[in-house]
């Protein structure tokens, strides 16, 4: 049986005025993460940094969530494209084992940098939509090559869960643990499951 591709619709194209409002509403948002922390950042408090009201921002958003979900998305890309992309050992061109052990490097950057925004932007269906998606099936690819008797999908996500941003701030702030325990911790676990 042949499959063909799904079209996708097209996107409305977005407004000039509501694509400069959404730029604004990120780079104030950002720079308030950056500078307070997500859990002391209010809606109130980008509506004012970026001069928009914030009915805008709700409209924009939806919520807190939505919105942290939509900085986190501008703050991760270059990671994501990395993975399609990007040069090896993250990107194609390495070994499975090499690839995912340089994602698991990689991730723990992101989570140093944005476990705080990361635990903002899981509430609600989003998540099923965003980054997780494509994290685990990256995962799952590798996984078939590293250790084909595995059930690549299960395994990808239950190796995704040891990455949970919540689990992260608790080993990294409760039990003190280093990055480079997290680190070590990843790359044994690869050899494990790849040998």
């Amino acid at each position: 049986m042949i499959e063909l591709p799904l079209i996708q619709p097209e996107e409305p194209k977005e407004r000039a005025d509501a694509a400069r409002n959404r730029q604004r509403i990120l780079e104030a948002a950002g720079a308030l993460v950056a500078e307070q922390g997500i859990e002391a950042v209010s809606m109130d408090d980008v509506a004012r940094a970026a001069c928009v009201g914030t009915g805008t921002l709700y409209r924009r958003f939806g919520d807190r969530a939505g919105l942290a979900f939509a900085l986190l998305d501008e703050q991760t890309r270059d990671f994501q494209n990395a993975l399609i992309s990007g040069p090896p050992p993250l990107g194609p061109g390495a070994p499975a084992r090499e690839r995912l052990k340089a994602f698991g490097e990689g991730y723990l950057e992101l989570l140093e940098t944005h476990s705080g925004l990361m635990v903002a932007a899981a509430p609600g269906a989003k998540e099923a939509d965003g980054p997780h998606s494509l994290y685990t099936t990256h995962l799952a690819i590798l996984l078939r090559e590293a250790a084909p008797l595995l059930d690549a999908q299960f395994t990808a996500e239950a190796l995704l869960a040891t990455f949970a941003p919540v689990h992260h701030l608790r080993v990294r702030h409760g039990l003190g643990w280093s990055p480079d325990r997290l680190r070590e911790g990843w790359n044994a676990l690869v050899d494990a499951i790849a040998s």
